[in-house]
């Protein structure tokens, strides 16, 4: 976790990184519960993270309601098992489909809250995944 971040803090050194941007090092199942950035988010980009469930679990509660969460996906066409809408309901998530510009993408929409036994401990939702 350390190597990843220390190549996000040097990137925030390059000329046209943006100045107010902060590296925070953190498992995402915890840092989504501290108040500070619960909620917070506009825009939540995700890629080589975990299965669809796990993603939507650890990100869900980042974003503001309507805000938009994009995940990298695999190559091929969209299988809708991969984003089961009785999985995303209580995370307050809605996929709205999958986008292809050369690569493809989930989108889901943050509609209503977080229900608050989400995000799960850390492992957990990688361990009993939602969906």
């Amino acid at each position: 976790m350390e190597k990843r971040s220390n190549f996000l803090r040097e990137a925030l050194d390059w000329p046209d990184a943006p100045k107010e941007g902060e590296v925070i090092t953190a498992r995402a199942e915890d840092a989504a519960r501290w108040p500070e950035l619960e909620g917070q988010f506009d825009l939540i980009t995700a890629r080589s993270f975990g299965s669809p469930a796990v993603t939507s679990e650890c990100a869900a509660r980042f974003l503001k309601i309507g805000g938009v969460l994009v995940v990298s996906e695999p190559p091929g066409e969209r299988v809708d098992e991969r984003w089961k809408a009785s999985g995303l309901e209580p995370l307050g998530l809605v996929a709205q489909g999958r986008s292809r510009f050369g690569t493809a993408y989930e989108v889901l929409i943050k509609e209503s809250p977080t229900d608050k036994r989400y995000p799960r401990p850390s492992g957990t939702p990688k361990k009993r995944p939602l969906f």
